[in-house]
C-alpha cells in the first residue's frame, strides 16, 4: 500500500530552501518517492492557515520504503540543511488507511473469485 509523506513548510532562508529542495528531491527520487505536491498553498476551506505555509505531499510505494528513505545517509544531509532553511511539520502516513471507530465505515470483506 502507499505511504505518504505530509508536510506544511514555512520558508526560512530561501537559499537554503532551494538547497534543501535540490537534495531532497533527488534523494527521494533515488528511495522511490514521487512529488505530489510540490510548495502548493492551498485553498483554507475550514480552520486558520497561516499565509506563508506551503504544502508538500510525496508519495512512496509503501511506509518501509518511505523510512528508509527518511533515515538513510542519502537523506541525511537535506536534513542537516533543513534545520537552518524551513520549519515544517512532518506526516507520515499509510493510504486508504481505515480506522475502526472513528466514525468511518468498515471496508468491505475482500471478495473471494471462484
Amino acid at each position: 500500500m502507499a505511504a505518504y509523506v505530509i508536510s506544511e513548510v514555512e520558508m526560512l532562508d530561501e537559499t537554503q530552501g532551494r538547497r534543501y529542495r535540490e537534495l531532497a528531491a533527488g534523494s527521494i527520487a533515488r528511495h522511490g518517492g514521487r512529488y505530489l505536491v510540490r510548495g502548493a498553498a492551498p485553498v483554507v476551506a475550514e480552520g486558520n492557515w497561516p499565509a506563508s505555509a506551503r504544502i508538500v505531499i510525496v508519495e512512496f510505494p509503501n511506509m518501509e520504503r518511505l523510512r528508509a528513505w527518511y533515515a538513510s545517509a542519502d537523506y541525511a544531509e537535506a536534513l542537516a540543511v533543513r534545520q537552518g532553511a524551513l520549519d515544517r511539520r512532518l506526516l507520515f502516513v499509510d493510504g486508504a488507511h481505515i480506522s475502526p471507530g472513528l466514525g468511518w465505515p468498515e471496508p468491505p470483506p475482500p471478495s473471494q473469485a471462484p
